[in-house]
């Protein structure tokens, strides 16, 4: 696939958190979603030439209304959240769940469950929209919701956020930290992959610990990290060694770039600010350490503060002229803006068809 619609470059970005936006807003999520409102939205996405994502479903703590950013927290270890009730994660991801049937109802997004839908995703103006769970507290140890789940369309799927579940540890909130922070996957995490693997439904290392990451991996599956940046440039818990990208490109899997200035740099989780050039840093290392057939975005929008220069979807391509100006060609800024997740998903979605 060309990688430019109308001399603009198209993305396919690899985390966004609109729906947790969506439902804790409480009101018309059809019409909310047609405003100016968040980083994720109609307009902005159109203005931005962003033509598909994960869309994922977040359980949070409450339905407090969502501030747009995240907090700025610059302590070296954060204790993990608490771990939540099993019953109120599942009101939070149905209600997300629904939030998505009502968008794609009114054509605002496409549920992509087929490779053939790739093909469509910048052919209109509805968002392409792979459905991704963020931390599975909302499924039980029965995995009877997660076929729930994969009726409406769940296509990814990432075992903990950062705090633990019963399928597994998440990896704490730390800085001057590597991600071997604890356990990794339990025996019904383990169990959780495995059905994962029969339904067709990738898993994501991201928040998950190192332990939880090896055991991913030794699943002998492609290792995906949606929204993850590189540890040795900026040493968040978050991010990922150079032996995590190594065991990610012998797998063929992906890292998607992660916009939040915490995990982008020093300065970033100090005071989160920081400027476009740390995104370029990691670009830069992670196709060093990967190959370019490997990076791609994974912006977090809706979940996180974003870099001096994006306020929105609308300003991605504020980072292409970043790419651009930092010497990228133009084979391996399209590779990174959508044609790496593309044709990752089209070969992963044929798995589970």
């Amino acid at each position: 696939m060309d990688g430019r619609l109308m001399g603009k470059q198209m993305i396919f970005d690899g985390h966004n958190d609109a729906l947790m936006r969506l439902w804790k807003h409480q009101g018309d999520p059809v019409a909310h979603f047609a405003t100016d409102a968040g980083h994720i939205n109609a307009a902005a996405c159109r203005a931005g030439g962003m033509g598909g994502g994960f869309f994922a479903i977040y359980c949070p703590a409450s339905r407090m209304p969502h501030t747009g950013s995240a907090e700025v927290n610059a302590v070296e270890l954060e204790p993990l959240d608490d771990p939540l009730d099993q019953g109120w994660a599942l009101q939070a991801a149905m209600g997300q769940a629904g939030i998505a049937l009502q968008l794609a109802a009114a054509g605002q997004i496409e549920i992509v469950t087929r490779p053939d839908q790739l093909g469509r995703a910048f052919m209109g103006d509805a968002v392409a929209c792979v459905l991704h769970l963020e931390g599975a507290e909302c499924i039980d140890a029965d995995l009877l919701a997660l076929d729930v789940l994969y009726g409406v369309g769940l296509r990814s799927l990432g075992p903990v956020w950062s705090r633990n579940n019963i399928f597994g540890h998440g990896v704490p909130f730390a800085h001057f930290r590597d991600p071997d922070l604890g356990p990794g996957l339990t025996e019904d995490g383990k169990l959780l992959a495995k059905r994962c693997g029969e339904l067709g439904i990738m898993l994501d290392t991201s928040h998950i610990t190192l332990k939880g990451f090896e055991d991913i991996a030794d699943m002998g599956q492609p290792v995906v990290a949606t929204h993850s940046n590189a540890w040795s440039l900026c040493p968040s818990s978050r991010n990922l060694t150079d032996a995590q990208l190594q065991v990610i490109a012998q797998s063929g899997g992906i890292a998607g770039l992660n916009f939040a200035p915490p995990f982008l740099s020093d300065a970033g989780w100090k005071t989160g600010r920081v400027g476009l050039d740390a995104c370029i840093r990691h670009l830069e290392y992670m196709i060093e350490r990967l190959g370019e057939d490997h990076v791609a975005l994974g912006s977090d929008f809706d979940g996180a503060r974003m870099p001096d220069g994006i306020a929105s979807a609308a300003d991605l391509p504020v980072l292409v002229k970043a790419m651009e100006d930092a010497g990228f060609g133009a084979e391996v800024i399209a590779k990174i803006c959508c044609e790496n997740w593309l044709a990752f998903l089209g070969r992963h979605l044929e798995k589970g068809a």
